[in-house]
């Protein structure tokens, strides 16, 4: 399928897309909302094809790269559902790498998020991606499949599925004992969370398009952290001013990028929000962020 661009479609209708991806409507309400905008021969069926994501798309690194290693791993997980099991991406060569936790969005880990992984493992980093549906089985092969199952996830449990990974990650023996997370739409709310709750065991925190913690909890914050928002996405960006005072107040190291007129999930390169220029000048900062802070 012949990718399109944001700019390719009417804001409504990239925002009413948005509201289908994080579940505050449903498929049907969804094609059926969107049939005004199926003119000049163009189908409903059509416009949803899309605007779903194409992860053929996303494949920048090969799973077989001859420059890393790659394989899944099942983390314990005592105060959460018991286990984790998520994607583990490293150097081919070398001992000790610094850490990098991948969050990813409200779909699970699905190969987007795998190949962001990947990503990392080319730049030195050790990377693991927990799937956060691990405890009702795990990401499905398809994001309609894994917006339902994220539905029935126990939200508090499986944040203690990502503090364990996170712990797992940074005592592992190939590891600087440095940890960074990143994390996506959902996981950049999560990498929020990270930061308070790991205090000074997180390192570096990069967050795109996260949602914010309150600004009570911005005092046990201890990481420097990176914020990538988009300019195209009020629901979160209506967060930013509280947290940014009181990340300010509280004298925490941080850095925010507002990119004017972007989508949310300007990252992903799956689906037509993607900005190419957008998602590869946030992922130089974020390589920049993680040498400074890791290395």
């Amino acid at each position: 399928m012949e990718r399109k661009a944001a700019s390719d479609y009417p804001q409504e209708l990239l925002d009413l897309f948005h509201e289908y991806q994080h579940g505050d409507i449903d498929r049907r309400t969804f094609l059926d909302r969107a049939g005004k905008f199926a003119v000049g021969g163009l189908t409903v069926a059509a416009i949803f094809e899309g605007l779903r994501p194409n992860y053929a798309w996303a494949q920048q690194v090969a799973p077989d790269d001859k420059r890393i290693k790659v394989g899944y791993e099942t983390v314990p997980s005592p105060s959460g559902n018991g286990s984790v099991k998520g994607y583990l991406a490293r150097p081919a060569q070398g001992k000790k790498f610094p850490a990098v936790l991948v969050i990813h969005e409200n779909r699970g880990l699905n190969p987007y998020i795998e190949d962001v992984a990947r990503r990392l493992a080319t730049e030195k980093f050790v990377a693991f991606a927990p799937d956060g549906l691990t405890s009702v089985g795990g990401y499905q092969g398809s994001d309609e499949k894994g917006a339902a199952l994220f539905r029935q996830v126990d939200g508090k449990k499986m944040t203690e599925d990502f503090v364990a990974a996170a712990k797992w990650l940074k005592a592992r023996p190939d590891s600087t004992h440095k940890l960074g997370a990143v994390g996506f739409c959902f996981g950049g709310g999560m990498v929020n969370q990270l930061a308070v709750r790991l205090g000074s065991e997180l390192n570096a925190g990069v967050a795109f398009y996260g949602r914010q913690p309150g600004a009570e909890d911005v005092p046990k914050i201890a990481a420097p952290l990176l914020l990538h928002y988009a300019g195209n996405d009020q629901g979160v960006d209506a967060g930013i001013p509280a947290y940014e005072a009181a990340l300010k107040a509280n004298k925490k190291t941080y850095a925010l990028y507002m990119y004017e007129g972007k989508q949310h999930g300007f990252h992903n390169d799956t689906t037509p929000r993607y900005d190419e220029a957008a998602a590869k000048l946030a992922w130089s900062r974020t390589l920049d962020f993680f040498n400074k802070y890791l290395r």
